[in-house]
């Protein structure tokens, strides 16, 4: 049986990961991007910038939402985060080490997120759209649902 790293292991992974992407790509991951995406990874759910902003200040007191707005586009930018549109919140993004376009199942009853990488899902847009010469610009998928354990709470 495969262990489950701790999640403490899995934020400094992403953290180094995020590190690498950065680095490729010629652009640095300040501290204050570091900090931002770092609040994200440890988050139970998706998060506002307000929110972002508030955590943020605990340890950067000078922390205005310009901060966190420049934060969120550079990490935006990079393929670090992902916007969820129908929440206008954040999050981080599980497997940025290469581009790809997500679909998120997102929990209406606790507000967990789930992001999958289907791609027949990505495929049967882009088929449904290739006869009728729309050009994508962006593609966010969001499904509103209950996660397995909200369903399961909500049975007994």
């Amino acid at each position: 049986m495969a262990e489950q790293k701790r999640p403490h292991t899995r934020i400094a992974e992403a953290l180094c990961a995020a590190e690498r992407i950065c680095q490729a790509n010629g652009a640095r991951l300040t501290d204050q991007r570091r900090r931002v995406l770092e609040i994200l990874f440890r988050a139970d759910g998706p998060l506002g910038a307000y929110e972002l902003l508030e955590r943020l200040s605990t340890t950067l007191p000078s922390a205005k939402p310009p901060t966190v707005y420049r934060a969120l586009d550079f990490l935006l930018t990079q393929g670090l985060v992902h916007r969820l549109e129908s929440l206008n919140a954040f999050i981080g993004c599980t497997h940025p080490d290469h581009p790809h376009v997500s679909q998120f199942l997102i929990c209406s009853a606790c507000g967990r997120v789930q992001e999958l990488e289907d791609h027949r899902v990505r495929h049967s847009i882009d088929r449904a759209i290739a006869g009728i010469g729309f050009e994508v610009e962006s593609q966010v998928v969001e499904i509103s649902g209950r996660c397995a354990g909200c369903r399961l709470e909500r049975l007994q």
